[in-house]
């Protein structure tokens, strides 16, 4: 696992996630960690199979649409690849 470590991290900020802490009941490096966490991954992040259904209804894209595209796809199946020596 990484270590970070915050310089000039102002008291009145230290004091609170402390105090934020022992609320949680856990120790300022714990809170630290799940605050972290919860910024970078928060739980309403929107997923990408969401983002293109939604997008595809914006558009107004019907199942005749995507029916269409799929008898022009290639079906092809892929080569593998050759190494020469």
């Amino acid at each position: 696992m990484a270590t970070l470590t915050i310089r000039n991290l102002p008291d009145e900020t230290h004091r609170a996630l402390r105090v934020q802490a022992a609320a949680h009941g856990r120790s300022t490096e714990a809170e630290v960690r799940d605050i972290l966490a919860r910024a970078v991954n928060p739980p309403e992040r929107v997923k990408m199979g969401e983002a293109l259904a939604q997008l595809g209804r914006r558009l107004g894209l019907t199942n005749a649409d995507v029916e269409a595209l799929e008898q022009t796809r290639d079906r092809t199946p892929a080569q593998p690849p050759r190494f020469h020596e």
